[in-house]
């Protein structure tokens, strides 16, 4: 199959935070969309685009060359691929088709092997970047699978991404987006216990910015999710409880490996002490809440 835009029907599942952005650019890019999501006003703006829509997996697979997932747990990616009304159910073969979720590397494996009985490509490419990565097709996309079918899919990546690297076999995605959330995990606890000390310390925090975000302790969370700290935006660029989910499965699969990843398991409980407070719907950034009252302090901008 040769992917071009005008020519590729390219089905989509799941238009959430980031999904929805990352189906527009392929449509802006010149591709017909079919879609499915579990709230069909989800859809609507992508609809006036001319995007087609469909009542499950099974029926977007139907009308689709190739279909791009990106959902919530891994329950749901379970679901979407191999559920009953699932797109395996519906590919002809020749299909490519691509989960986007940061799901289970042992998932991706499964899927991948009930694909090619059907003559189907699978391939994980769970992205980095958050909200900001995705409207600005930005992300950082990490891919599993067979090289032939990531190179065929190329060109979709490059619409929604600026950086694309295949990183190995089947499941070898989902391993590298592990690593990712695992650099995340300990360093947004970093960056919320350092405004923690500059804001009780009597620091002004948009000058502390200045000083530290471009020397050594410079990251992207800091960059990006300093200023929403600052001026109490905990609004989702990722929700906590996902971020939740692929901390857990990162520990899972160091537990299977006879790794001990304690800053990994200190961010774990962190957040999991926020999702207590009522904090699973807020941005991966409302870790200062949980943080703030450890020390008995409301977290109020100065």
């Amino acid at each position: 199959m040769i992917v071009e835009p005008g020519k590729t029907r390219i089905g989509w599942i799941g238009l959430g935070v980031m999904g929805h952005s990352m189906c527009t650019h392929l449509i802006n890019s010149g591709f017909s969309a079919t879609v499915f999501t579990r709230t069909k006003a989800k859809a609507s703006e992508l609809l006036e685009k001319g995007a087609e829509w469909k009542d499950s997996p099974l029926e977007v697979a139907k009308n689709s060359d190739a279909i791009f997932s990106i959902v919530a747990f891994p329950t749901d990616v379970r679901e979407v691929f191999l559920g009953n009304e699932g797109l395996l159910q519906g590919c002809k073969p020749g299909t490519v088709v691509v989960d986007m979720t940061t799901s289970e590397p042992s998932l991706a494996r499964e899927i991948y092997r009930r694909a090619k009985e059907k003559g189907v490509d699978a391939i994980d490419a769970p992205v980095s970047g958050g909200d900001i990565g995705a409207r600005e097709a930005r992300l950082s996309i990490m891919v599993g699978g067979d090289k032939t079918a990531v190179e065929t899919i190329r060109p979709c990546f490059e619409a929604m991404g600026s950086t694309i690297i295949h990183q190995g076999e089947a499941g070898s995605g989902q391993h590298t987006k592990m690593v990712n959330q695992i650099l995340i995990a300990s360093g947004m606890i970093g960056v919320c216990e350092a405004l923690l000390y500059a804001h009780k310390s009597g620091l002004e925090l948009e000058t502390v910015m200045k000083s530290v975000s471009s020397g050594a302790a410079g990251s992207w969370s800091l960059d990006n999710y300093g200023p929403r700290i600052i001026n109490n935006d905990f609004d989702p660029g990722f929700f906590v409880e996902h971020f939740i989910k692929d901390m857990a499965i990162a520990l899972e699969e160091a537990s299977r490996m006879n790794l001990s990843l304690p800053g990994l398991a200190l961010a774990h409980q962190l957040y999991n002490a926020l999702k207590a407070q009522g904090g699973s719907k807020n941005g991966t950034q409302a870790l200062q809440l949980a943080l703030s009252r450890l020390s008995a302090l409301d977290w109020i901008k100065r």
